[in-house]
């Protein structure tokens, strides 16, 4: 048999712990979701000064990246011509693994990739937002010699994941 002690205990459980979820929730519905399918639409690397350096992956450059609900993650992405001028090397990148978001930043912690040599760390990208696009920016890079900045624009193809 229940107190009334007993009772008013769970109902003050019950409250403070809708209470507590609302902080909880709020903040869920405020991070993007990076859930889906999503192909490159745009690249572009920049030196120190903002000063335009490269296309990576070249003046077509093709990508997909699918991210899961589960915290898996796969990005391939290419230079797209047909044909490369005489003595120009042909861009390549794929990997996979695990991955965190946290509303800003994607970590993913890579188990297969296209290059050992280039993911031997966590890959971490600065995200935000421009409408439905999504841009992310790696870790400073070197290009020819030069420090540069990439940023790769995403556009969602589907909200499902592969």
């Amino acid at each position: 048999m229940t107190t009334e002690c007993d009772a008013t205990r769970r109902r003050a459980l019950q409250i403070a712990v809708g209470l507590a979820a609302i902080p909880i929730a709020e903040a869920v519905a405020a991070t993007p979701n990076v859930v889906g399918i999503w192909r490159l639409a745009a690249a572009t690397a920049t030196d120190a000064d903002g000063k335009k350096v490269g296309v990576p992956y070249g003046p077509r450059g093709m990508g997909i990246v699918t991210l899961t609900s589960d915290g898996r993650m796969m990005a391939v992405l290419c230079d797209g011509r047909a044909t490369l001028p005489e003595g120009a090397k042909r861009e390549y990148s794929s990997y996979c693994g695990n991955y965190t978001f946290d509303g800003s930043t994607l970590t993913t912690t890579v188990d297969a990739n296209s290059d050992p040599a280039r993911f031997t760390a966590p890959q971490v990208r600065k995200v935000r937002f421009d409408g439905d696009r999504m841009i992310l920016v790696p870790p400073l890079a070197d290009m020819n010699g030069v420090k540069v900045t990439r940023e790769l624009t995403w556009e969602r193809i589907s909200t499902v994941s592969l």
